[in-house]
């Protein structure tokens, strides 16, 4: 992964991870992959043998699953925008969404489709700016 992404990634916001490595997400945009399984959270410093869990507006490294020829079996990153685990926001109410979604991005940060399908979460987009210029339904 390159330097700029780094730098691009707001701090994250202590929310309930509702994902683990080898969590099998659906692709909420356009590029033509379905099933995107998690291979491992990117910036995670951790324990022994703990799972890393992934949340909303993290970055994971993706394997996708099911889609197109060209894109089964590569590796993408990936910005989760839902899950179905409820988490709780600042001003104290609960959210869930009812699958568990990433868009893919490409080396440099950008999104990789033009579209993306379904309702995104705000804690998303406060992290990813680029995200919400390209979805339909912020919640």
């Amino acid at each position: 992964m390159s330097k700029r992404i780094k730098r691009r990634i707001l701090p994250r916001r202590k929310t309930s991870g509702g994902l683990t490595i080898g969590s099998v997400v659906n692709c909420a945009d356009n590029t033509g992959a379905r099933k995107l399984k998690i291979i491992q959270m990117v910036g995670y410093k951790g324990r022994r043998r703990r799972l890393p869990s992934a949340g909303i507006g993290d970055l994971v490294i993706v394997s996708c699953r099911e889609g197109t020829p060209e894109m089964r079996r590569q590796l993408f990153n990936a910005v989760i925008v839902r899950q179905r685990r409820p988490y709780q926001r600042q001003d104290g109410s609960r959210i869930q969404f009812e699958d568990n979604a990433a868009v893919i991005l490409t080396a440099e940060g950008t999104l990789r489709g033009s579209d993306i399908k379904g309702p995104v979460a705000q804690e998303a987009v406060q992290r990813w700016s680029r995200i919400g210029n390209l979805a339909r339904m912020v919640v």
